[in-house]
């Protein structure tokens, strides 16, 4: 899989302090519902699933995702899809390199022959937000990765949006094909259309509904 270089990334947060980066100011990203990881700052990202267990990781993809699109989509892209403009971070491999350099520009900034191109954020965001952001990163899945699924997709969210089918079995449909996709990070899980519609589907008299909503997204951007 093709990598984007390290050195070439520069994480761009939105501000409202003279950085180049437009008038909005950094918006505060509520951690609360994560472990507190201390003072010192790591170098590896603790919320993985592999160390916190998959309710975490999934309460640090949902925190992320709020925190990167009032902060950082603004110069990235929605969903990380760079339009061009600057860096796609989804290719920051998902590895303790790829952290520990997160880490530093988010800490720390970036500034290239004397202009400022990534205000350091640490101090105002603070470390738990900077892991659940990248967290989110991350486990953004790798371009095509629903284009095998799109029509069965597009058959379950049909099913969900008509209050058709087995709820128990159309999530456990949804959450095979949800382990299948693939990160552009190299992370071993995904946050996709189909994980997040298979989440949806929690028995509630809305349920079905809302899974549909979240494939139709999925589908949509996917295209």
């Amino acid at each position: 899989m093709k990598r984007a270089p390290i050195a070439g990334l520069a994480l761009c947060v939105t501000a409202s302090l003279a950085f180049a980066h437009g008038d909005v100011a950094p918006q505060p990203v509520n951690t609360d519902a994560l472990p507190d990881v201390g003072e010192e700052w790591l170098i590896e990202n603790p919320y993985r699933a592999d160390k916190v267990g998959e309710e975490v990781w999934w309460q640090a993809v949902l925190i992320g995702d709020s925190g990167y699109n009032q902060n950082c989509a603004r110069c990235h892209g929605l969903g990380v899809v760079s339009g061009g403009l600057a860096p796609d971070l989804r290719f920051l491999e998902a590895a303790e390199y790829g952290d520990e350099w997160f880490a530093e520009r988010f800490r720390h900034g970036y500034t290239q022959d004397g202009t400022t191109k990534m205000p350091a954020f640490g101090e105002i965001l603070g470390q738990k937000a900077a892991w659940a952001i990248r967290t989110y990163i991350e486990t953004r899945p790798e371009d095509g990765a629903l284009e095998a699924h799109k029509d069965r997709l597009g058959a379950i969210r049909d099913q969900l949006m008509a209050g058709d089918g087995d709820e128990a079995a159309l999530k456990a449909e949804l959450m095979e094909i949800a382990a299948g996709i693939v990160t552009a990070s190299g992370a071993p899980k995904a946050d996709s259309a189909a994980l997040r519609a298979a989440l949806a589907l929690d028995g509630t008299p809305t349920a079905k509904k809302h899974a549909a909503e979240m494939l139709t997204i999925g589908l949509s951007a996917a295209h």
